[in-house]
């Protein structure tokens, strides 16, 4: 029996991420893949079983007809890939950010607005297991008002900014290659959901170049973000300082606090006032999933907990197909995927003038 859904994708080395949670899907099938490397494109669809093969991506969606895109390329390309698949009336899960410049974010959210096609953003550390169980437990009020949150994103990418013949690969222009918070949503994120809302103006600074002094990127970016009430974030994003990766959070509420695993072995850590007797001792925060924890991640299918970035890969295109079905509304939508990009963006803007505040467009304004 046919399935309702087709989806392809464009960018296969990342996407292969993604295929467990589509061929998975009961309404969904993998039918075209698109690639401008060919011996990646041959050996990722001979593995998945796609035959439906493309370099052009134009040409997929004409011919390949999907009802779906994802959009796993680097960055440049995903606003004008999405605005390609959006003008045909396809559905468009794209690969964060959403945007590396403001015109382009301006284009996107014109072309989501005239389009009967979903987009959502795949920011997938939204999805993961910590990151899902925290944002129950501020819903549910236990760290009282959050009024401070911070993400850090530490990834040393050295190897990837050059191939082996010694070329500059995407990241070295896009990543490195511009000063201020660049890859700013697998912090903003979650520290979003749990804030509740968008931030309104930002300032940005960093520590110089120390590493490497051919990257125009200084090597340690901070970024403090404000909302409308006051409300503070932090974003740290460092891809060039030599020491292991690390992915971290933390919020501050009224009643409580949560303090993220730093290094492999340690514990997630919460101190709640209502739950934790003694006002010193921390507690580990798994303690609070039998009371808290979403029920996605209760009993989650082996597909979920392979998939890439914490099970967060699975559980977005769970979200995606829903919202494809007229289900939900997609969680990461345009303007939420606005509120994760353009503080970024504005960034750059922001460390160029010595860390000047500046204000943060509201997409839904535009």
């Amino acid at each position: 029996m046919a399935k309702d859904i087709k989806v392809a994708f464009v960018g296969v080395n990342r996407a292969s991420s993604f295929f467990g949670a589509f061929q998975l899907h009961p309404d969904t099938e993998v039918v075209a893949l698109c690639d401008v490397h060919e011996a990646a494109l041959n050996r990722v669809g001979q593995a998945a079983g796609v035959t439906q093969r493309y370099t052009v991506y134009e040409k997929m969606l004409d011919e390949a007809k999907p009802d779906a895109v994802v959009v796993a390329t680097p960055m440049q390309f995903h606003v004008s890939q999405s605005i390609a698949a959006l003008q045909r009336g396809i559905h468009v899960l794209s690969e964060v950010t959403a945007a590396v410049s403001m015109d382009e974010a301006r284009w996107l959210v014109r072309e989501c607005q005239q389009s009967p096609a979903i987009y959502m953003m795949a920011e997938n550390c939204n999805y993961m297991k910590p990151n899902m169980l925290i944002e129950a437990m501020v819903k549910a009020g236990v760290f009282g008002e959050v009024y401070y949150a911070e993400g850090e994103y530490i990834h040393e990418l050295s190897s990837l900014h050059h191939t082996p013949e010694g070329k500059p690969t995407w990241r070295y222009y896009w990543q490195v290659g511009v000063n201020g918070c660049t890859y700013p949503t697998h912090s903003l994120g979650p520290c979003l959901r749990w804030v509740g809302e968008r931030v309104e103006k930002v300032s940005c600074i960093g520590t110089g170049r120390w590493t490497d002094p051919e990257h125009v990127m200084e090597d340690t970016v901070l970024l403090l973000c404000k909302t409308g009430s006051g409300k503070l974030i932090r974003v740290g994003l460092d891809m060039l300082s030599k020491r292991p990766s690390a992915l971290t959070y933390a919020l501050q509420g009224t009643k409580g606090v949560y303090e993220s695993a730093c290094k492999p072995g340690e514990d997630h850590v919460v101190w709640l006032e209502d739950y934790c007797q003694d006002p010193h001792k921390w507690v580990p925060l798994e303690t609070f999933e039998d009371e808290f924890l979403p029920d996605v991640w209760r009993d989650p299918p082996e597909e979920a907990i392979k998939a890439g970035h914490g099970g967060g890969d699975y559980f977005e295109v769970m979200d995606f197909v829903a919202a494809v079905q007229g289900k939900q509304a997609p969680p990461i939508g345009i303007h939420e995927a606005m509120d994760m990009t353009l503080p970024g963006l504005v960034s750059q803007q922001s460390i160029a003038q010595g860390g000047e505040w500046l204000p943060v467009p509201d997409s839904r304004d535009w």
